[in-house]
This record gives structure tokens, sequence and C-alpha cells, in this order.
């Protein structure tokens, strides 16, 4: 494709995307199914342009109007994601020299905002946890995701699929926590292997891997994935159990639900049982009060730790929204406690690194449920062999340690997670 035309595409697509009316993943799927005829680089090449924009927006808007011409192209220049010499071949004189301009700043000259290129509502919780770890944190979150796959153990060894990737010439390293792992450089098309075709594995970040690990669901267990979503935490159990005993998918969302069907499918589990609820008070879920071993809340959240992949969830939420959010969390911890059986475990799990979101919603819930006892998420990872456990967690108060990831720390998204065992 001609360099204009594709730096053209990539302003139009920019510009769709900052009106943050619908998440970027959306809104870049639904571009290229409007506009079919661009191939996977140019697809490649306009999706990382955008993600670079959102990743680095105050930096960007502070450039911007040093230039010229419409501002989603001056953003567009800014973030493109290819070769230099081939981005200037598509611009004037007058735009080539301000690129240049603005490449010779030093990042060090910078003001604070214009290289964390985070809202000031999310850098003081930030700061507060981390200290000097904010700067690292930073260069992460601005990085992008690594590739992390989950093996299906009810179907297949890590070794066995490994090997199999290694044939097709994707190298694939064992995660170095999570035993089902595998990680991946860069973004091979792996619904083109076999081994993926046939159930063997699924993508899903080593984090996500974790929390589900945290719940141990054993063979024959009753077993309630609360908010399953697209279903990737759900599979990971229904393997650990060695497709026995019932497992329910219950979600909110009827069509995230049917989404998960196909995949569901290729997993050849056959104890998992999707069901739509209405909320978190719905008779589904009163019919089975009390007769529950494990349930997992992987709570609606801010995403605050997923922006390596998600940067648009910065821009499109505020403190306010944190606030709602912790009162949702709330209600659906507490409901779903209520169908855990004496001697069950409860997990609470997010995908957020606020502490609003995390630590505080676990401690009030403690207090408030006397019945549930805090465990220690290290000591119940150490027993799972899990290596280095003790490293995937913080303290809390009454001496309860919370399962804490952070993406500079362990190269996984941000993850929280509590657990309590029920008397």
């Amino acid at each position: 494709m001609h360099p204009k035309a594709l730096l053209d595409a990539c302003a139009e697509l920019v510009r769709l995307t900052l009106k943050f009316d619908h998440p970027a993943d959306a809104i870049v799927s639904r571009f290229f199914r409007d506009h079919r005829g661009f191939g996977p680089r140019e697809r490649a090449t306009m999706a990382e342009t955008v993600y670079t924009v959102l990743r680095k927006k105050l930096l960007f808007d502070h450039f911007a109007p040093s230039g010229s011409g419409p501002k989603e192209r001056r953003l567009a220049i800014l973030g493109f994601y290819g070769p230099g010499d081939f981005l200037r071949s598509a611009l004037n004189e007058q735009e080539i020299n301000w690129l240049d301009q603005c490449e010779k700043i030093k990042p060090e000259d910078l003001m604070e905002r214009h290289r964390h290129n985070l809202p000031e509502w999310l850098v003081a919780p930030l700061k507060e946890q981390l200290g000097a770890e904010f700067w690292p944190l930073v260069e992460s979150f601005n990085k992008g995701a690594g590739l992390d796959l989950r093996v299906n153990t009810f179907k297949a060894k890590r070794a066995d699929v490994q090997k199999e990737l290694a044939a097709l010439g994707i190298k694939a390293v064992p995660t170095p926590f999570s035993p089902w792992g595998l990680r991946i450089a860069g973004k091979p098309a792996l619904n083109k292997a076999e081994s993926f075709k046939r159930g063997d594995f699924e993508v899903q970040d080593e984090g996500s891997q974790l929390l589900a690990m945290l719940l141990d669901a054993k063979r024959g267990e009753m077993v309630v994935d609360f908010c399953a979503g697209a279903g990737g935490k759900t599979l990971a159990i229904g393997a650990a159990m060695r497709s026995t005993g019932r497992l329910y998918a219950f979600d909110t969302s009827a069509g995230r639900l049917d989404a998960f069907k196909s995949r569901l499918a290729r997993s050849g589990l056959s104890n998992v049982h999707p069901a739509a609820i209405a909320h978190e008070r719905d008779d589904r879920v009163k019919r089975l009060a009390g007769k529950i071993d494990r349930v997992l809340v992987d709570a609606p959240c801010t995403g605050m730790g997923t922006l390596r992949r998600n940067p648009d969830l910065k821009w499109r939420q505020d403190m306010k929204a944190v606030e709602e959010m912790t009162v949702k969390q709330t209600a659906i911890l507490q409901s779903a406690a209520r169908l855990v059986k004496s001697g069950g475990r409860l997990v609470y799990a997010t995908c957020s690194v606020l502490p609003q979101e995390n630590e505080a919603i676990a401690l009030a819930f403690t207090e408030a449920n006397k019945d549930f006892v805090p465990l220690d998420a290290g000591e119940v990872l150490e027993g799972l062999k899990v290596e280095h456990a003790a490293d995937l967690c913080s303290g809390g108060e009454n001496g309860q340690r919370f399962l804490r990831l952070w993406p500079h720390r362990h190269q996984t998204d941000g993850f929280f997670a509590a657990v309590w065992q029920r008397q």
C-alpha cells in the first residue's frame, strides 16, 4: 500500500478511536470489517499506531499543536508503527521538519505527565503503592503485553505442545510461575496450528492462570465461576477438575456466554454448564446457596491492570467510575459468598491495580463475614508447587497475604486475589 494511503487510514482510525464511545479493540475490529482491503501488515501497522497514540496520548497532545494539518493526522504521525523512512515518504517538508524537532526532545526534559501518560486520578494511588517502582510500571504499561498460552492439561502436556509449536517455527518457553503456561515472543497466527484447533491450548495471561489455580478445584466437586465472562478461567478450572463434577459458568451477559461455547467445544470438557443470570441475586444463584465447594468471583473492575493491552481504559474512566465499581464488587462478592458450603473455598479476584477495588473490598468482606476465614494466598500457591510463590503476594491486615501481580515485576497483567475458607 502507498505510504500516504496507509497514513491516511491510520489517521482515520485514530480519529474514530479517540471518540472513546466504544472500547478501542472493538473500534479497530469494526474498522477492519468495514475495510476488508487491508492486508495483515497494514492492519498490524494501523492497530499498533492507534495503541501507541493511546499509550502516549498526553505526550502526543503536547507535541501536536506545533504541527500542521488535522490533529488526528499529527497524532498518527507521532505514533506511526513502522520504518521511519516509510513514514517520511508520506509527509510533506513541513511535517518532516516538525517530526524531526519532536524526536530531538529528550524524555528527561519533559514534564512528569508527558512521561507517564497517565490521568492524574490514577497516578496518586500507583505512586503511593509503588514508590520508586512507579516508573518501571509506567515503562511496562507503555511496552505492550506479551503472549501467554495455557495448555489444556485435560487433553495435552505442556512439553508436547511446546514441541509441536517449535516444529512450526514458534518458540515457546514455560511460564515462570504457572505449570500450565507457555510464553511466546511476537504474535504468530496460532489459530492455524493443529494443536489449537484440537483444543490443546488457549491464549491466556499467566496471571489469569494463577487465579484459576488459587481455587484449587478438585475432581467431582461442585464449583461456580461467578463472573465467567469469556470463559478463560472457567476452562482452566474445568481442566483442573479433569472434566468431572459440575462447573457452573455464570454471567449476566448471554452474548459473552454464547461466544464462549466454541471454546468450550474445542476444550473437550463436559462438566461445564454456562448459565446467564439477571443479576447476582438471581433465582439460579439462590437455589445453590450453601451447596458449592468452591466459588471464584472474578469481579467486574476498572481493568487498570490490563493497560498494556487496553490503554484506552485509562482515558475512559475516572475516580467516580472506581467508586461506582466498588459498590458493585461488594454486592457481587457478598451474594457469591452465600453459595459456599461449610469447608468450601471462596476466591475474589480483579484485573485492577487499585487498592479500592482490591484490598479494601477483601478486608471489608472479612470484617463483615466472620464465618469466612482468610487464607494466605502465598501458602495456597506453595502447596500447589508454584515456584517463588511468596514473591507473588503482598501482606494485608490481620496477617493475610493476597496475590498481587504487577506487569513490571511478574510480566503478567496486574491482578489481585484474596482467598477464604468458610467455617
